[in-house]
């Protein structure tokens, strides 16, 4: 987990806008593993560890299903401590018959699924650092079958007890709308690509595998979502230290972007429209 600590930039809390919120709360409780931190009104933050929010559910007036063909949110990915621990989420899944789709990514093993709204979830360990294989400054990735049986078998008789308490927010993959722009955007805010991928950069800091996902899968160009649609409000980007940040906030505005502030944290939007909470450790 060193690559989600200062003095790296990393990812932390995402905020949701959903159809029912009752709905869900039961799914990401019941199904994902969380706890309920907070709830007050129309909106809940859900936690792992029962200290800090790691996804907020607010439910807003005339709320819309979820637009398709929009930039936006492609997964949220909620990283595991140990391989132990994606097999007992295995287990819990396929007793609950989530449907799941399944990669083995070279440098991480992943599942695969959508919440009732329709917003991807990637829940994943990471190999070793020391196994991920470099070439210059390029990480090797790849979308092998999984070995779920090893993977289970690597639980052995223990069972799914909802979400480690060390479970973090291990990236984000974000839909955008045009690749190079976008690059030029999370450049300013730190990041550097790590992997080209057919319409898709994977960027990092500090040599993580990936913090932030970009692709054009859902096609070059694409709108960004109606105010009123379900789906990502923003996620929130984590500086080491305040002068990192005002960096970032500086490489923005140079860009045209508009940055605005309240109490300590920051909010903006990438070329694509979506929205990035920015602050500090």
């Amino acid at each position: 987990m060193t690559f989600h600590q200062p003095p790296h930039t990393y990812t932390g809390e995402v905020y949701l806008k959903v159809t029912d919120l009752d709905k869900l709360t039961a799914f990401y409780t019941e199904i994902i593993g969380f706890k309920v931190l907070s709830k007050e009104g129309n909106r809940v933050a859900l936690t792992a560890d029962g200290k800090k929010p790691l996804i907020v559910l607010e439910q807003p007036e005339n709320i819309k299903p979820k637009e398709s063909r929009r930039t936006g949110l492609y997964h949220l990915a909620l990283l595991l401590p140990t391989r132990a621990d994606l097999g007992k989420a295995i287990k819990h899944l396929s007793r609950n018959q989530i449907p799941l789709g399944a990669s083995d990514h070279l440098v991480s093993e992943a599942l695969y699924l959508s919440d009732p709204d329709g917003n991807g979830i990637e829940i994943y360990r990471d190999r070793k650092p020391e196994e991920w294989e470099w070439h210059n400054d390029f990480v090797s990735m790849s979308t092998d079958p999984l070995d779920a049986q090893g993977i289970v078998e690597a639980s052995g008789n223990e069972e799914w007890d909802g979400l480690p308490a060390d479970t973090i927010m291990g990236h984000v993959h974000l839909h955008v709308a045009n690749l190079p722009e976008s690059q030029a955007f999370y450049e300013a805010l730190g990041f550097e690509v790590v992997t080209p991928y057919p319409q898709a950069l994977f960027m990092s800091t500090g040599k993580y595998h990936h913090h932030i996902g970009l692709n054009t899968w859902n096609g070059a160009g694409a709108p960004a979502p109606s105010e009123d649609s379900a789906g990502m409000q923003a996620y929130t980007l984590v500086y080491p230290e305040q002068n990192k940040l005002e960096e970032a906030i500086k490489n923005i505005e140079a860009l045209g972007g508009k940055v605005d502030k309240e109490d300590e944290t920051y909010f903006t939007k990438d070329p694509a429209g979506n929205g990035i909470v920015l602050r500090i450790h």
